[in-house]
């Protein structure tokens, strides 16, 4: 059993021998690099053009503050940064909001009032304040009117003539005569007693049925109302002419919600930290409904013809005991999205497992759906701009209100598509082995903005493309990632930009210039350049299956080379990390060059699952987690001893939330590769974790129990041998500390030694307290110094 008594001191010491010896102006510690991570500087975030295309803003903090605050640069004054105002700040207007066609004129809310701006005037104005929240808010074709949800409603407002007007009557719950006919016979007499008792109760029930059969004798319509039943109204949409109005009803049904115990409540008892269900407790309902005002009646969206709703998953193979009925799949239809001219609709159709994505025209005269285009996938939904199942994504008209546009990844890769919807004609704008992100319409709809991945899978650069497809013009020049922000006229690009081994900064460009970006912002603290930061070598290796795998490969100074190698696995699973700008896991790249300084060989691998490189790498674990993920880093660390002189016997392997499943699947099943382990935040058994996740790659527990079995290491912890370290945030509501103490437990029975749980009281899933992450990576690097150099 390993034995954690070495002290804070020594730990300490080892680093700063180590690193000293690497020649670095400014060795590194764990205290250092897991200390607030302000140390490190100020970066920009949140970046937002001003309406009038002359100043960014940005969240910034100089001062070193606790939280940020909001800077702004203008272009006059490229050079200087200052802070806004607090009456400034009230001034400005919301980055949220809807346009106009011609983006001359903004819609926006503010303390609950309803707001018009006029870019031209550069003036704002109160359209109406109904004193509680108004919602979905948009331009109809005639711009002079004004469409917006107020408490579950539509109205219209005409800004010509100031009216308001009601234009659906839709409430929660049954109607009265949907509850009286549902009436048990208790209830029923009950009713009857009540009558006969209460007079005044009898006479305004008698009233009532009078005045119905009187506006029924005199052909007088009640005015229609639509109930919404046992679901709750969710949104609702107009339509540009203000002829239909979609509804979206939800049933909301998340399971039975587990508890977290909190240990450490203020109150000094414990206290239950209510937190998600389990795999499998998802039984939310939602549909969508369509109100005809000229016909006065609503009819619900009728999905049961969308192709393919009743194929039964392939995995239902392995199970040839059971009989599996061929049935019309529960789906969820998202909000209607119309085209300018308002004739036309189209809905994002999802089926609940998540195999079906359906893009369909929809009927407004009868709520029928055309499929336009059908995407399955026997693994799960999703890539860039694919969207969820309540719609997201790319997806919308272009200006002729035939063709639409959308992100599929029918070729592997997620790419942009334009499809005419009278003729079915469909054909793909961006083609190769690279992905599409964020693509939108410039504001003349003649062009295309967007970025991808196709100068390298590690880098992200942004484009314009002619609306129906041609040459890209590639419009950022630095290395990196380039997170681009047009100006609301489009001539200039505020950018923010990172590389392997700089934080975010922000930078300047005019759009189409050939010009250098300029850098605004150098937020960097001396205390943080004072290091030299490692830029890691991004390489490729063979798995066993023939995939190149992509890696980040950290290589030690050959005179400190100790002949030990630590595999880092970035956490999320559908997450990219072997790339070439700042790495969300900042912490661990600090800790990696650490580790580098001491001798030790570093990897972190972009597995099978890893974001970044199309449909077959995102789905390669569906049904086997710990499997082709797994191989991966066992197929990295072969690279590394064969090309890089790594000692077989001299493997560590450490990750957090996914990365430290991983690493119980390594140290579980591998373990003449790995010889310790530190599996952070892990999860010991997926049929305890969420629904939203778990269910797309590995089904359904009660549904393809194999899945589950094959993919959860609480299974396979018979296989332990080498050293591990468990540590585990007492609060946290993502992964439950539950995974861990019935993971402990399953270790007590087998007998195991070699094993060691640390436990933080206070901390969630990602911890806050620099203290938590410097015991945590402290005993990180003891396990490390001590299981593979025996220091």
């Amino acid at each position: 059993m390993i034995k954690y008594y070495l002290s804070a001191i020594l730990v300490s010491f080892l680093s700063l021998y180590a690193s000293t010896s690497c020649a670095q102006t400014s060795p590194l510690s764990v205290e250092k690099i897991m200390k607030d991570p302000k140390w490190m500087g100020t970066f920009p975030e949140n970046i937002e053009w001003g309406t009038q295309n002359n100043t960014i803003y940005f969240d910034y903090n100089p001062e070193g503050n606790s939280t940020d605050s909001l800077y702004k640069v203008t272009l006059k004054k490229l050079d200087k940064i200052e802070e806004v105002t607090l009456a400034e700040r009230k001034a400005m207007i919301s980055k949220y909001g809807s346009f106009n066609n011609t983006k001359t004129k903004k819609l926006y809310t503010k303390d609950n009032a309803l707001y018009l701006y006029d870019l031209a005037k550069n003036k704002s104005s109160v359209l109406i304040d109904l004193g509680a929240r108004l919602s979905d808010i948009t331009f109809l074709k005639d711009e002079t009117k004004i469409a917006f949800t107020h408490e579950n409603n539509a109205y219209v407002l005409d800004t010509k003539n100031g009216s308001l007007e009601k234009i659906t009557e839709f409430k929660e719950g049954k109607s009265k005569e949907e509850k009286e006919s549902k009436l048990s016979d208790k209830n029923k007499w009950i009713k009857s007693q009540n009558l006969s008792l209460l007079e005044v109760v009898n006479e305004r029930e008698t009233q009532d049925s009078l005045s119905k059969a009187y506006r029924k004798m005199t052909g007088e319509k009640d005015p229609y109302v639509f109930y919404a039943g046992d679901k709750s109204i969710s949104s609702l949409q107009v339509s540009p002419t203000a002829e239909f109005v979609t509804i979206m009803l939800m049933k909301r049904d998340r399971g039975e919600s587990t508890n977290v115990p909190n240990y450490v409540d203020a109150s000094g008892y414990t206290e239950e930290l209510r937190a998600r269900s389990k795999v499998g407790d998802d039984k939310t309902e939602a549909s969508l409904s369509i109100y005809n005002r000229k016909k006065d009646t609503a009819y619900a969206v009728i999905t049961s013809a969308l192709p393919g709703i009743t194929t039964l998953p392939d995995y239902v193979k392995d199970y040839p005991e059971r009989e599996w009925e061929e049935k019309e799949r529960e789906v969820i239809v998202s909000q209607a999205i119309f085209s300018a001219d308002g004739n036309k609709a189209i809905v994002n159709v999802r089926s609940k497992d998540n195999k079906d994505r359906w893009i369909a025209l929809l009927d407004l005269t009868d709520g029928s759906l055309k499929s336009l285009d059908h995407q399955r996938d026997e693994a799960w939904i999703a890539g860039p701009g694919i969207g969820w199942s309540f719609g997201g994504g790319t997806l919308g008209w272009l200006p002729d209100n035939k063709t639409i546009y959308f992100q599929s990844e029918e070729s592997g890769y997620s790419h942009l598509y334009l499809l005419d919807v009278i003729t079915g004609k469909k054909n793909s704008l961006t083609q190769g082995e690279y992905e599409v992100f964020d693509p939108f319409l410039s504001n003349d709809k003649k062009s295309w903005f967007l970025t991808t991945s196709q100068v390298d899978a590690g880098e992200r650069h942004f484009y314009k493309m002619p609306v129906r497809g041609g040459s890209m013009q590639q419009l950022t020049e630095l290395q990196g990632n380039n997170e681009v922000t047009l100006s609301p006229d489009e001539k200039y690009m505020a950018i923010r930009n990172s590389f392997s081994n700089r934080p975010w900064e922000l930078y300047i460009k005019k759009t189409g210039s050939k010009d250098t970006a300029r850098q605004l912002t150098n937020g960097q603290s001396q205390e943080f350049k004072d290091y030299a930061w490692r830029i890691p070598q991004n390489i490729e290796f063979k798995a066993q299956d023939g995939a190149m795998v992509p890696a980040r490969l950290y290589l030690p100074e050959e005179s400190a080379k100790n002949g030990a190698a630590v595999v880092f696995v970035h956490g999320a699973g559908y997450l990219q990390n072997a790339h070439k700008w700042w790495s969300s896991y900042f912490r661990e790249y600090m800790f990696n060059n650490m580790l580098t300084d001491l001798g030790y060989t570093v990897i972190d691998i972009d597995y099978r699952a890893s974001s970044g490189y199309g449909r077959d790498w995102r789905t390669g674990i569906y049904r086997h987690m710990g499997g082709k993920d797994l191989s991966d880093q066992v197929d990295g660390v072969k690279y590394l001893i064969k090309n890089h002189g790594v000692n077989p016997n001299k493997v560590g392997i450490y990750g957090g939330s996914y990365g430290g499943f991983i690493t119980l699947m390594a140290l579980f099943n591998e373990p003449e590769t790995f010889k310790a382990g530190a599996a952070l935040r892990s999860v010991t058994d997926w049929a305890h974790y969420n629904h939203g996740y778990t269910a797309n790659i590995l089904n359904e527990p009660s549904e393809d129990p194999i899945a589950y079995k094959r993919s959860s290491p609480i299974y396979f912890a018979e296989g332990l041998e080498g050293d591990l370290l468990i540590p585990h945030g007492m609060v946290d509501t993502n992964v439950h500390f539950q995974d861990v103490v019935r993971l402990t437990q399953r270790l007590i029975e087998l007998g195991k030694e070699n094993w060691e749980l640390a436990v933080y009281p206070v901390e969630d899933h990602g911890f806050i307290e620099p203290s938590s992450w410097t015991d945590e990576y402290k005993r990180i690097l003891k396990l490390f110094n001590e299981s593979l150099l025996e220091k």
